[in-house]
């Protein structure tokens, strides 16, 4: 199992532009257009079958709202912090 980061932890990783929402991690991404977004969102879906560790994510007309918490470890871990990276790249 992955271990849970610590809030120090968290606060210290935490990706640009994500924040934290009890035992997650949350992002709105904004785009253009709403196919921006769900082009988006299928990029984001392919990151995270790669990693297999899956989020939650809502479209909406030019937003894409991101929560990511690894359910397992009943938190957040290091899956993702990286997820959260990772999705910060491909939105840039």
């Amino acid at each position: 199992m992955t271990e849970l980061l610590t809030d120090e932890e968290i606060d210290a990783q935490l990706p640009h532009d994500w924040e934290r929402d009890g035992d997650e991690i949350v992002r709105t991404f904004e785009f253009d257009s709403y196919l921006e977004g769900v082009g988006f969102a299928a990029g984001a879906g392919g990151l995270a079958e790669e990693a297999f560790h899956h989020p939650t994510m809502t479209v909406e007309w030019r937003e894409v709202e991101v929560r990511l918490t690894t359910h397992d470890a009943g938190g957040i871990t290091g899956k993702d912090i990286s997820l959260a990276g990772r999705l910060n790249e491909l939105a840039d």
